[in-house]
């Protein structure tokens, strides 16, 4: 068997801190990965889970660790048994990508956001309960490319973002908008929220990071990524966010709102390191850039997804390093 072959989308990290993750991929394939931490490689594939007929686009694990669920642009949404390797649940309804999916915090619920405009609300037996549709007054007028739950336990929340340049923060009780953040001047690839709840984070096509206060609904401040941002995260334990750009991978201290790391490949060291990173074809250079990130949930560790299908993985010491790359797979 080999790594994935095409873009990794998203990276699941569990909340226990075991030495397990899961990514997906435009490969149509999910793999669920065995963490050494060794010199000769980082982590070993376990299981390569397969059903998706198209691109898979987003990746997410129960808080017990034992379930994934995957979104992919077939349209169909999957509940994967990790112990096994099966997908034990089809959730079909979207009428094209699904292209972000998310467990609440008790694992009962699921929410969906398509390129069919709409969000879907499930229970985990694989029935819609609710639809909030672009027909809706509400509701998003493009694509919803990300949609992400609160951890606020006392106002249940789902944050979500479209390519009609806005977030929008619905009340899951009731799935009734709460309110409209409006600001970017491009579509949006990404959302997230803080660790307490209280911020939220969106960024994508304008370069531009806005930071929302999510109990008011208001602007904060915005920070300048500089190009297209693919993906955002927030450190599970400082008070840093996380961005994926075309450029680089740039993290800042969102109090003093400091660029704390900028993270770059050398792309051509890792050509010449291992025949899986390639950055030319004849005179055609291939982009190498990351498009998914997660951190570690003790936060002392970064994975990072890129479009060559490499998942690079940084350890913070006294400062940000990059590890070995996870490449291998064992079959």
């Amino acid at each position: 068997m080999c790594a994935h072959t095409d873009m990794v989308t998203a990276i699941a990290t569990p909340i226990d801190n075991s030495d397990t993750i899961v990514t997906s991929s435009c490969d149509k394939s999910i793999i669920l990965w065995k963490l050494n931490k060794d010199e000769k490689s980082y982590g070993v594939a376990q299981h390569r889970l397969t059903g998706h007929s198209h691109f898979v686009e987003d990746v997410v694990l129960s808080s017990d660790g034992q379930f994934a669920l995957s979104g992919s642009c077939d349209g169909d949404l999957r509940l994967w048994d990790l112990a096994t390797g099966v997908s034990t649940r089809r959730f079909v309804g979207h009428t094209k990508d699904a292209l972000s999916v998310v467990f609440s915090t008790d694992n009962h619920q699921i929410v969906s956001a398509s390129r069919d405009g709409t969000i879907k609300l499930w229970n985990t037996l694989g029935e819609c309960k609710y639809t909030i549709g672009s027909d809706q007054g509400d509701g998003h007028k493009k694509w919803v490319s990300c949609v992400r739950f609160s951890p606020n336990t006392l106002v249940p929340t789902i944050v979500s973002a479209s390519w009609d340049h806005t977030v929008k923060v619905w009340n899951l009780q009731n799935c009734e908008l709460m309110n409209t953040l409006a600001g970017h001047s491009g579509y949006l690839n990404t959302v997230a929220v803080s660790p307490d709840g209280s911020l939220c984070a969106s960024g994508g096509k304008d370069g531009a990071i806005l930071l929302w206060d999510l109990a008011e609904g208001e602007k904060l401040y915005s920070l300048e990524a500089g190009s297209i941002i693919h993906s955002l995260c927030f450190s599970p334990n400082r008070y840093w966010l996380c961005a994926a750009t075309e450029n680089s991978i740039r993290i800042w201290d969102i109090e003093s709102k400091v660029v704390v790391e900028d993270l770059k490949v050398d792309l051509k060291a890792k050509a010449e390191k291992s025949d899986n990173t390639s950055v030319g074809t004849g005179n055609k250079t291939k982009v190498i850039y990351c498009t998914s990130l997660n951190w570690s949930a003790d936060g002392s560790t970064l994975f990072s997804g890129y479009t060559d299908g490499v998942i690079r993985v940084w350890g913070i010491g006294r400062y940000l390093r990059e590890e070995e790359d996870i490449y291998g797979i064992n079959s």
